[in-house]
C-alpha cells in the first residue's frame, strides 16, 4: 500500500460527504468490470465511514471470489482501484476495499500480534516491535494498543515503517 505524508493528505483536506460517495460509485464501477473480466461473482457494497470511502465485496459460498482474498492481492486490487478513482476525480482517494471479509480476517491477525506482543513487555521486554505493515494497518493496530491499555508509535520510513509498543 502507499503511505503518504499525513501533512499530503490533510493539505487536500477532509472529502465531503457527496465526495466520498462519488469514490465509492467510481471504485464500485471499476471493481464491477474486474469482477466480470474475470468472470467472478460478487456484490459489491458501498459505505462513507471516517473519511473514507468502503468497498465491500461478498459473494456467496459456492463463488470464486476467495481467488481475490488473499492480502496481497486486495492490497493490490485497493491500489489499483484508488489510481482509477484518482484518474477519475483528480484528488487521492483513501478508499478501503474489502473482499469475501478479508479486512475482519487481517483484523484477527493483526489483534494476534498485539496479543504477542503484549505477551513479550508482560514478560519483561522494554517494547516489542511489530513487521512493517501500511497506515492502515498500523491505525487498527495502534487501537487495538490502545484499548489494552499500553502505548504505541510508528517507526521508519515508507515500507520500512512499523510499530512498536511499550507498556504506559
Amino acid at each position: 500500500m502507499i503511505d503518504l505524508p499525513e501533512t499530503a493528505v490533510a493539505a487536500e483536506g477532509a472529502p465531503s460527504e457527496q465526495e466520498l460517495v462519488d469514490e465509492g460509485d467510481i471504485a464500485a464501477d471499476y471493481i464491477e468490470e474486474l469482477l466480470d473480466i474475470a468472470d467472478i461473482d460478487g456484490d459489491i457494497d458501498i459505505d462513507a465511514r471516517a473519511g473514507r470511502a468502503y468497498l465491500s465485496v461478498t459473494a456467496g459460498s459456492d463463488s470464486n471470489l476467495r481467488l481475490l482474498a488473499k492480502p496481497d492481492t486486495v492490497t493490490a486490487l485497493q491500489e489499483l482501484t484508488r489510481l482509477a478513482v484518482q484518474a477519475k476525480t483528480g484528488r487521492f482517494s483513501r478508499l478501503i476495499l474489502d473482499i469475501a471479509g478479508s479486512r475482519d480476517a487481517r483484523a484477527g491477525e493483526l489483534a494476534s500480534l498485539v496479543d504477542h506482543a503484549i505477551s513479550r513487555i508482560e514478560g519483561g521486554a522494554a517494547a516489542a516491535s511489530l513487521p512493517p505493515m501500511s497506515s492502515y494497518e498500523r491505525k487498527l493496530v495502534h487501537d487495538l494498543v490502545s484499548e489494552r491499555g499500553y502505548v504505541s508509535a510508528s517507526e521508519g520510513e515508507g515500507h520500512d515503517r512499523h510499530t512498536v509498543i511499550t507498556a504506559k
